[in-house]
């Protein structure tokens, strides 16, 4: 029988190489990888492109209220904490979440996952409520004009100004972001972290909820789902190879140059467990996707909450128990 020829455009993560290069390939699939364009990785109007593409959560969620033919297969390449992507302006009286009640907080976008996460975090875990803040954004949801703010009023800025740059220069007090904002990263004294010692919370945050949010999905077609219905489960048990493969390889401390590589990950595994990057919907996947599902539809990101099995195709036998670590 002929393999099945397909597409997938992702990022260039360690955890996807053996799939990119050949050397782990799923069953009855003839894998095509693109790793290199982030636009086509992020730009939805550019997955007609690729049979499968990586995509932001919550940019996801709204594509599928216009498109019932999207769906999301539970392979998760992008996760990340995001308590550290909280900054303040320095002198700004700002100390702890509370403080920004009544504050003009800046947001690059509504729709980056990274920021639909920090809103729901503080409204969930710092009873900041989303009508507390004066939510700034200067691009809008994923460039396009807003129909409305949902929970808490929101302003688009007239001037297309970088976020920071406004942090710096008093326009708003307060900026949650997806990536380290430029200031920050040059080192300017004016700007800071909400939370100083961010690890700290961030895992208390996982001590108390088992979440290590989820950011990214590959999307892909349901009606390609219902041609090969064995499809899904041949990719994510690749996937789940191509990580395995990941793991092994990152066992030989020369392959990094980090001084510390074996404590690290020695640190992560008594913190977070033998696998992280857990595919499936078991082992705490469908309580983090139910959670950012209702941070989006809370956020007046989409009309409707979706189930998640509505939304992310089942494997069936969710049988992913982890990938042993060092």
């Amino acid at each position: 029988m002929s393999k099945v020829s397909l597409s997938l455009a992702c990022g260039d993560y360690e955890i996807v190489r053996a799939l990119k290069d050949g050397s782990v390939q799923p069953d009855g699939i003839d894998l095509l990888v693109l790793t290199g364009d982030r636009t086509r990785i992020l730009r939805s109007e550019r997955r007609e492109e690729c049979d499968l593409g990586e995509y932001n959560v919550v940019g996801y969620l709204m594509d599928r209220e216009k498109d019932d033919d999207l769906v999301a297969l539970p392979i998760y390449p992008h996760r990340r904490f995001r308590h550290g992507f909280a900054f303040v302006r320095a002198g700004a009286g700002i100390e702890v979440p509370a403080d920004l009640a009544g504050r003009r907080v800046g947001i690059r976008g509504r729709a980056p996952a990274a920021v639909i996460w920090l809103r729901g975090i503080l409204a969930d875990f710092y009873g900041l409520g989303y009508d507390t803040v004066e939510w700034i954004d200067n691009f809008g949801v994923l460039g396009q004009p807003l129909d409305g703010a949902g929970n808490g009023e929101l302003t688009i800025s007239a001037n297309n100004v970088r976020m920071d740059e406004a942090l710096l220069a008093g326009e708003v007090d307060a900026l949650l972001s997806p990536s380290f904002p430029p200031a920050f990263v040059r080192g300017d004294p004016r700007i800071r972290r909400l939370f100083a010692d961010y690890k700290a919370e961030e895992l208390e945050y996982f001590r108390q909820t088992g979440i290590f949010p989820i950011m990214h999905v590959v999307v892909t077609r349901r009606s390609l789902v219902d041609r090969y219905r064995w499809v899904p489960s041949s990719l994510a048990f690749a996937f789940e190879r191509a990580k395995a493969a990941c793991y092994e390889r990152l066992r030989n401390p020369r392959s990094l140059p980090l001084a510390f590589l074996e404590h690290a990950w020695e640190e992560q595994l008594e913190l977070l467990g033998p696998d992280p990057w857990r595919y499936g919907l078991g082992g705490g996947n469908r309580g983090n996707l139910a959670t950012v599902f209702r941070y989006a539809h809370e956020q007046g990101l989409v009309a409707e909450l979706p189930q998640v099995e509505e939304a992310v195709v089942p494997l069936g036998d969710d049988s992913f128990t982890g990938t042993p670590g060092f």
